[in-house]
């Protein structure tokens, strides 16, 4: 006997008429499963929790919520989703042809100013023929639905291959001159980038790159009000200081040339040059600190490709290369063995840029020496007493350490600092000469770890916070879900959520874990296919 059936609200689709909420899965987990359309979980006396199964379709490409056809072209799969759009792999249905099409992420919501931006990344792109370019071809609008076209580019983009390795040096100088190329095409052509980043460039499998997303381009002859406010638009990591400062009337082709460097140190490190917990902290390391050597985090890194990288990331636009060209051609000549033209920046010059940027904190600590050298020259009387000879020994290292902790801490030296103030506080000679500027650099050495949680077996696969940050959710390979509380930092529950699928494979039994938006409900994803919520 058959199970009696009905149909999906949304998509028509036959589901048992058990169904949560009377959908099929597809749209269950499309729809955010929302804590109105989840019917209660079962629960019994000797389980308190319940699980329900869900098969997620293999051949389902596109969310059901997601338009299937847009003009002349045919939504395949979404290929990628940002803060302003969504791309679809699409198929030109006169040509019968693979492109790409772009739509505003907020469709037939978005605002006047959305489609103008939205069109003026079209129009910008637009204007741009080169081999390095993602070329645009039309721009249209259906029901509402802004979208436009262009070339589909298989391949990952440089951000996601720079979080996996880093790559060579030649590499990386190869594919940031090709990159520098195309930008100053796009340059001679009167349109500014303002938002170069590995995110936004795609290495084909031919390993050639293709810059795309002109979203805050500017063409540098239209008088548009779009971005005149005093805010900085583009991404803090990669943003130059002129434009993280909102000084738009000092944004120009070099800062480009800035960005470009900031994409040069992350395929070097696979780490953009400036990054912190929120965009406020990036913007102020941005426009006041120096980024941290790239050899220090791989010392066969050649010091030409560092000297080159550390130019285009100049505080002062006048000390980077004037143009993408430029660039590009001291890449060429480090590529070829050559001599490179720009001139490393001596020891002696970071601490007077470090002193100029912060006057107050040099001006205290040159005080401090000038006293501690008065002192050391004292009158010859004192160089007859032990104990006044043993003073100014003290004072003399004192200083000294000081003053390398300082330096050590605007290299981002954290260890090297905490070396030298922890030296300072186990002297039995130095113990009583702390005063505040040793507390406020050991105060600058702290850490930026919050807690670590240790408890699981295998690879950590995701981690999740509850909506009321209480709860802290972890899923690891092994198929095992912990629950940990956030203020106690301590694990409060653990369960096996899913089964290895094949137990003579290293199959990952676990995917993903999330709690569903205002509920307390978890939902974990695995090997087995399933979708299971707790």
């Amino acid at each position: 006997m058959t199970s009696p059936t009905t149909s999906c609200p949304k998509c028509g689709q036959p589901v048992p008429a058990d169904a949560p909420a009377g959908m099929c899965p597809s749209c269950l987990v499309a729809g955010g499963l929302s804590a109105a359309e989840i019917p209660s979980l079962p629960k019994s006396e000797s389980d308190s929790k319940a699980t329900l199964h869900i098969v997620i379709p293999e051949d389902s490409a596109l969310p059901p919520s997601a338009p299937r056809r847009l003009g002349k072209y045919e939504l395949l799969e979404e290929i990628a989703r940002g803060g302003m759009g969504i791309v679809y792999k699409a198929r030109h249905t006169g040509l019968d042809s693979i492109v790409a099409v772009k739509l505003i992420r907020s469709g037939v919501l978005a605002t006047p100013t959305d489609v103008e931006r939205f069109q003026r990344e079209a129009r910008s792109a637009a204007r741009l023929q080169h081999p390095n370019i993602v070329t645009i071809h039309d721009i249209g609008e259906q029901d509402g639905q802004h979208y436009f076209s262009m070339d589909y580019v298989p391949g990952a983009n440089l951000a996601e291959l720079a979080r996996t390795r880093p790559f060579s040096p030649k590499q990386a100088a190869e594919i940031t001159a090709r990159v520098a190329l195309a930008i100053h095409y796009a340059h001679q052509q009167g349109v500014l980038h303002r938002d170069v980043k590995p995110a936004n460039v795609i290495l084909t499998p031919e390993q050639q790159p293709r810059v795309l997303d002109f979203g805050l381009a500017r063409i540098v002859a239209d008088d548009s009000q779009l971005t005149q406010s005093g805010a900085p638009m583009g991404s803090p990591c990669y943003m130059p200081p002129e434009q993280a400062g909102g000084k738009r009337e000092s944004v120009g082709a070099w800062s480009d040339v800035y960005s470009l460097g900031a994409l040069l140190y992350e395929l070097l490190t696979g780490r953009p040059p400036f990054q912190a917990p929120t965009a406020v902290e990036t913007l102020r390391l941005v426009l006041e600190s120096d980024p941290v050597l790239p050899r220090l985090f791989d010392r066969t890194l050649p010091s030409d490709l560092e000297t080159i990288c550390l130019k285009c990331l100049e505080k002062e636009p006048a000390k980077r290369y004037a143009t993408a060209q430029e660039l590009a051609d001291e890449l060429g000549r480090f590529i070829d063995d050559k001599p490179i033209q720009a001139r490393r920046v001596t020891q002696a010059e970071r601490v007077w840029r470090w002193c100029r940027r912060k006057p107050a904190l040099a001006s205290a600590i040159g005080l401090a020496t000038a006293l501690l050298l008065v002192v050391s020259i004292g009158s010859p009387l004192v160089a007859l007493n032990i104990d006044r000879a043993r003073q100014k020994t003290a004072l003399n290292l004192y200083a000294a350490d000081i003053k390398g902790a300082s330096v050590a801490l605007e290299e981002h030296d954290l260890l090297g600092a905490r070396k030298l103030l922890n030296q300072i506080a186990s002297s039995p000679y130095q113990r009583d000469l702390r005063g505040w500027e040793w507390r406020y650099l050991m105060d600058q050495c702290r850490s930026d770890e919050l807690a670590t949680l240790r408890g699981h077996g295998a690879w950590v696969e995701g981690v999740a916070f509850s909506p009321d940050d209480k709860v802290l959710t972890s899923i690891s390979g092994d198929g095992v879900v912990k629950l940990w509380d956030w203020r106690l930092r301590k694990e409060s529950l653990s369960w096996r959520a899913h089964a290895p699928v094949l137990k003579h494979r290293p199959t990952s039994a676990a995917h993903a874990v999330m709690f569903l938006p205002h509920t307390s409900i978890l939902a974990t994803t695995g090997a087995d296919a399933f979708v299971h919520l707790w």
